[in-house]
């Protein structure tokens, strides 16, 4: 039996997401999107949640990055006591 067949029978019906955890897990995620959650609007398409999800992620891959950027500009510039405890923290 070829391995493709080996694991569409191991995923089985079982593994399936029914429209019900969907639903839910879409829920779930416009409950954490500030976009979303501070519009105060009670429905709202699922393109649209997944669509401002993929939108906070990549902001918070932007932040993260210019974070790291400053903190690592703001190490390689100082020797102040602060820089030693960020260096300390960061170890």
């Amino acid at each position: 039996m070829s391995s493709r067949r080996s694991r569409s029978r191991q995923s089985g019906g079982s593994a399936a997401i029914t429209d019900e955890q969907i639903i839910d897990l879409i829920s779930k995620l416009q409950s954490l999107l500030p976009e979303i959650r501070d519009r105060r609007v009670d429905r709202v398409s699922a393109s649209r949640v997944l669509q401002e999800t993929c939108n906070h992620i990549r902001s918070l891959h932007r932040e993260v990055d210019d974070l790291s950027e400053r903190l690592s500009q703001l190490l390689s510039t100082s020797d102040t006591a602060q820089a030693a405890i960020i260096r300390s923290l960061l170890m």
